[in-house]
């Protein structure tokens, strides 16, 4: 148990008069407690720049009162690191004030006792329970933003390399979750700090052009708000007007995003209008449209369609005096208020709006999505990866067939719209219709689209989609289903080489006795050591021998038979890319470790180095129960005439086929070489498809390829 070291008391508290006005009499008494706390905990202990360390936890604290939050986040606020850094611990902290203290203290804790392989995965393991912390609480984030805000703007006293990292950091996460929960002013400081730190040679070049250029611009931004305001009393719209300037990383970011000069950025003047309801809003839209010509295509609703992080406004792009952009945002005080505090104007402004509590909702439901992408994440690097795709804020908005409006990042598909609405969804989804046409689950998604879903219960998802899906949580949870997928798969074609082998020596599969001598022996179970088998990693033939090890000397070699291939196995047992086999072909099975067994055709150049290996390759053969199409790809060449393609196609149609893909080559010549991978049932289906297509008397040659450049067969 700690024990308050005997010390002098803490001096008054140096905040600013009026910090904790706010605050219950009662609260503030506890509030100087937990200062003189911290300051005897962290006695001794001085920053990099010299001063009491407890400077720090309480400049934090005078953050978060600047926010107004409440009591209990300001205490955790200035003991924060007295778990991490000196000798109090969570229960020391809860017995002076409380569990939830505790917890707050404890989500914002690094986990630096924790040995881990590297930096990287200590730092990711660190996001990752304070974003799992904040999901329980959202006051834990704002309190280690409040904490990094503080040590960003004292980094000048640390050394270069740790500068540079935690610059970093605070430029990738750090910021842009600042932005995501609508904390503007912090988000648009880290922001600046950070890029003052990183490229300081290019902050110094564009803060020195933006003081020059402010002088010259001041003239045209005061005729501008005096025109606006002017308009605005003739259409008796009480308003402010104020001019608005982008922050220094805004403005080097929209150079190098869309390879402007700076004299092209700072040439659009911005301004911020604040009314008194949102019908006010509309109102003052229309008049500046009468005043200014508006710029086709600039305009954006957030009122109607809020951001995800709560913000609201109407934005408008106008062809101002001279020509020059006219940036304006239309805003009532409390969307004012909500976009310059985010979710921290739940505590702020406590007005009971339904705005707010939508917020709220959108945040809450925002952070419940990080608890899924971490339950289907492997680890800690790979949550962190997935969770800095969805921190980015620019945004589509499309909408279910309900009407209701999703946001999601720019890029993302109909396999993130899945997933967004229900994992259940994205897992079984097979199609999708965006503005009530069919399109591929691939297609990325526009402002305004309206998307449904459609589903099949026996559908599963695509590997495939991996490559496409764009948000962390529809990647977490594709990953997740084909890593379950996968190793159910590899249970049941280990089990099924397993058999295979048992039969070779002659044997009976083994009970359950057996099972529980090779454990005790292996320390490997029975699914585990069959999704080994299943992958590749033992060999079934060993696994065999070491089951019935007893009985082997009485056994007799017999004749396993080969495993039948129905085609659709799934993931465990893949047909191979390089000789594309299909019923009818001479086959045989590889095992890859990892990958399970791969089927290639006998002459297939990938597998004949294997042959002479049997425990290298599986006897395989084709079942009389197909239960698929196979893909097969084919080579004509025709003579240029017109409407060729279409004889072409309409033959591999008639005998029931469909065409996966097709593209063209020109050959020297009249001639053409169209490639098309069709779908067929089997080597007869094949046969009679090219049959068909030999008998086209624009046909000049056919050919199978095994793939791209490789002939199967020729006639």
């Amino acid at each position: 148990m700690w024990a308050s070291p005997v010390a002098s008391p803490a001096p008054a508290l140096p905040l600013p008069a009026g910090a904790l006005d706010y605050l219950e009499p009662a609260d503030q008494e506890s509030f100087a407690r937990a200062y003189q706390f911290s300051a005897r905990a962290h006695e001794g202990q001085f920053r990099k720049d010299g001063l009491p360390y407890v400077t720090h936890p309480l400049a934090v604290a005078e953050i978060l009162a600047s926010w107004h939050l409440d009591i209990t986040t300001l205490i955790a606020a200035l003991l924060h690191d007295v778990v991490e850094d000196t000798g109090v611990s969570s229960e020391d902290v809860a017995r002076e004030f409380g569990k939830s203290v505790a917890a707050l203290v404890d989500g914002v804790t690094k986990l630096d006792k924790i040995q881990f392989e590297d930096k990287a995965q200590a730092q990711a393991e660190n996001f990752r329970k304070m974003l799992l912390a904040m999901a329980r609480d959202v006051r834990v984030i704002l309190i280690k933003l409040a904490d990094r805000l503080h040590n960003m703007r004292t980094l000048d006293a640390m050394r270069p390399d740790k500068i540079h990292r935690i610059a970093q950091e605070t430029l990738e996460i750090y910021a842009p979750i600042a932005n995501r929960l609508g904390l503007n002013k912090v988000y648009q400081e880290l922001e600046d700090i950070a890029f003052l730190h990183l490229y300081p040679n290019r902050h110094k070049v564009i803060e020195k052009a933006v003081k020059s250029a402010r002088g010259n611009r001041k003239e045209v931004v005061d005729k501008i708000r005096s025109a606006i305001e002017d308009k605005l009393r003739e259409c008796r719209i009480p308003a402010q007007v104020y001019g608005r300037e982008k922050h220094l990383f805004s403005i080097y970011r929209k150079m190098q995003e869309k390879h402007l000069a700076f004299s092209e950025v700072f040439d659009i003047y911005g301004f911020r209008i604040i009314v008194e309801d949102a019908r006010d809003c509309y109102l003052a839209l229309g008049a500046l449209h009468a005043l200014y010509k508006p710029i086709p295509g600039k305009f954006k609703d957030y009122i109607a369609i809020p951001k995800p992080n709560g913000y609201q406004s109407l934005h408008t792009t106008l062809f101002g005096p001279f020509g020059a952009p006219v940036e304006a945002q239309i805003r009532t005080q409390e969307m004012h208020r909500v976009a310059e505090a985010g979710v921290a104007s739940h505590w702020l402004y406590k007005t009971g709006n339904a705005t707010l509590t939508d917020l709220q909702s959108r945040t809450h439901q925002w952070m419940q999505s990080l608890l899924d992408i971490q339950a289907d994440s492997r680890d800690s690097v790979e949550f962190l990866e997935h969770i800095k795709v969805d921190l980015f804020p620019d945004e589509v908005y499309v909408f279910t067939p309900q009407g209701r409006i999703i946001a999601l990042p720019r890029g993302a598909t109909a396999v993130d719209f899945a997933y967004n609405v229900h994992t259940d969804i994205g897992n079984h989804c097979v199609g999708t219709k965006i503005n009530g046409e069919f399109m591929p689950l691939s297609t990325p998604l526009r402002n305004g689209d309206r998307v449904e879903i459609l589903t099949s219960e026996s559908a599963r998802p695509n590997p495939a989609w991996a490559h496409f899906a764009l948000t962390g949580k529809a990647r977490a949870h594709i990953r997740s289903a084909l890593k379950n997928t996968h190793r159910h798969e590899s249970v049941l074609l280990g089990e099924q080489l397993l058999e295979q082998a048992v039969r070779a020596i002659g044997g009976d599969m083994p009970g359950d006795a057996q099972w529980e001598r090779y454990q005790k022996e292996s320390g490997r179970g029975r699914e585990d050591t069959l999704a080994d088998i299943g992958l590749g990693k033992k060999l079934a033939f060993v696994i065999a021998r070491q089951l019935l090890a007893k009985e082997t000397d009485t056994l007799v070699r017999g004749s396993a038979g080969p495993m039948l291939i129905r085609g659709a196995e799934g993931v465990a047992v893949r047909l191979g890319k390089c000789c594309r086999p299909i019923p009818g072909d001479p086959i045989i099975g590889q095992i890859m470790k990892d990958q399970g067994l791969i089927i290639h055709t006998h002459d297939c150049a990938q597998v004949r180095h294997y042959r002479d290996d049997p425990e290298k390759w599986v006897d395989v053969a084709w079942s009389a129960e197909l239960d698929k199409q196979f893909d097969v790809g084919i080579k004509v060449i025709v003579a240029n005439q017109r409407g060729v393609l279409a004889k072409v196609a309409s033959a591999i149609a008639n005998e029931g086929s469909d065409i996966d893909n097709i593209h063209m080559e020109e050959e020297a010549g009249a001639f053409t070489s169209l490639y098309f991978t069709v779908s067929v049932q089997n080597r007869l289906h094949l046969a009679r498809l090219m049959r068909a297509l030999r008998a086209l008397p624009e046909v000049v040659r056919l050919q199978r390829m095994k793939s791209r450049g490789e002939d199967k067969q020729e006639s």
